[in-house]
């Protein structure tokens, strides 16, 4: 069945909950760290302490794709029921996390933050590959990287401005943590209804859904149905898997380590030596993620037509590449407005990174099981996060001297590694061919 062309703002509006999914992404990224390290953890447990990311990540993303290809609700669609639960649980979360008394709370709360923003996630992937066809691929994937940008620079914009009009402590945290995590439950739920109330999905056909409603459902058929997906699994993927290890070791590197690296070259603080500089230091690495997001939701449409003419693969190496210059001399800057230069290349490299990728592989996914694809690609980002959870506290303690500024430069490296993984992907179209569709 051909799919029928949405014009732009039909396209926005499909997007619009993905600014809330990934503000409450903004606010993992920039926030947790910091709210850890008042809450008494020592940089190596930093890693350890992410963990939920990327385990959530791993569990949850297949299995509700899954789900959601086997879905199909006259009234509720296919993927909108997830996207609603899974923004409900992120609001509550959001809600709660600022009354964390303790380190472990505070731990336990990211689990079910993350668990949450998974299950919203997921489907939005499947969603664009559902309705758009290749001809506007690109620029619906490239929406979510837009929204990504504007979504995470508002969280992080908020690190910043909060701490400026809202002063002094309430319970065992600052009192601008409840005012960012409030509006982050908001945008959380608000963006999500306004893209459900503006979007229809597209019905299955009268064989898709006898097939649907003659399979034979059980409680390990979303693990059966992975599991057997991986078996045929395109071998673009597995090359892409490969891009992704080093991709998303290095930003992991990166968003745990970044305030704690401002605040050792340009303050030369930490929290117990310094905390009110250690302070303004949270505060200006978040204008600076900030910023970097800002650069991805200027950049990432015109990402779309670069990708046309000259095929995602080469786009996304040269993304990558500026990020990786970017990490390579963050560390070393001691003026603090020099260091929106440095993550400026950073900015570029994330808006390819959220929708470019996508296009590498959607031609050769069979479409009755986007769903699930998609949650197997997320599979391939958050395996590199819990490697990196599980390991780089020991390389950081043993081999980078406990110091962040080097946990900076060691991700910058790691991007390079996998610009070259990126340039040895063989896709099944040709630029050429891309540049037509």
């Amino acid at each position: 069945m051909k799919k029928p062309k949405l014009s732009f703002w039909q396209i926005f509006n499909m997007n619009v909950g993905f600014f809330g999914i990934q503000y409450s992404f903004g606010l993992q990224q920039s926030a947790v760290t910091p709210i850890y390290d008042f809450l008494g953890a020592s940089p190596d447990q930093i890693p350890i302490l992410h963990l939920a990311g990327p385990v959530t990540g791993l569990l949850v993303q297949p299995i509700i794709g899954a789900m959601s290809d086997k879905t199909w609700s006259p009234r509720f669609g296919r993927r909108k029921p997830y996207f609603l639960i899974g923004a409900i649980l992120c609001s509550v979360t959001l809600l709660a996390f600022p009354f964390s008394s303790s380190l472990w709370m505070a731990a336990g709360l990211l689990w079910i933050l993350d668990a949450g923003n998974n299950t919203a996630m997921e489907p939005y992937r499947a969603l664009i590959a559902d309705k758009l066809d290749d001809e506007q691929q690109p620029l619906g994937f490239q929406m979510q990287s837009f929204f990504t940008g504007l979504g995470q620079t508002l969280a992080n914009l908020s690190l910043f401005i909060f701490p400026l009009i809202i002063i002094g402590k309430t319970g065992s945290l600052p009192s601008w943590v409840y005012a960012s995590f409030f509006l982050g439950a908001f945008c959380s739920i608000a963006s999500i209804l306004w893209s459900i109330s503006k979007t229809d999905e597209i019905p299955p056909t009268a064989a898709e859904l006898a097939k649907l409603r003659n399979e034979k459902r059980s409680v390990f058929g979303p693990l059966i149905e992975i599991f057997s997906a991986i078996k045929d699994m395109p071998r673009v993927m597995w090359q892409l898997a490969l891009v992704y290890l080093f991709q998303w070791y290095a930003l992991f590197c990166y968003w745990q380590n970044s305030s704690k690296s401002i605040a050792l070259s340009v303050w030369n603080a930490t929290p117990t030596t310094n905390p009110d500089a250690y302070g303004e230091a949270v505060s200006w690495s978040g204008l600076v993620n900030g910023w970097y997001n800002v650069v991805t939701f200027l950049v990432a449409f015109l990402l779309v037509g670069f990708a046309k003419r000259f095929s995602p693969k080469f786009v996304h190496a040269f993304c990558l590449t500026l990020a990786a210059i970017g990490f390579l001399s963050f560390p070393h800057i001691a003026d603090k407005n020099l260091l929106f230069f440095a993550i400026t290349g950073f900015g570029i490299g994330w808006a390819s990174m959220m929708g470019i990728p996508y296009l590498m592989v959607v031609n050769d996914i069979p479409k009755e099981r986007y769903g699930v694809y998609m949650g197997i690609i997320n599979m391939m980002i958050v395996i590199p996060m819990i490697i990196q959870t599980i390991t780089f506290g020991y390389i950081l303690k043993h081999y980078l001297d406990n110091d962040p500024r080097n946990a900076i430069s060691f991700a910058g490296v790691l991007l390079l590694v996998a610009t070259v993984c990126t340039l040895l992907i063989k896709t099944s179209k040709s630029p050429k061919e891309v540049s037509v569709n």
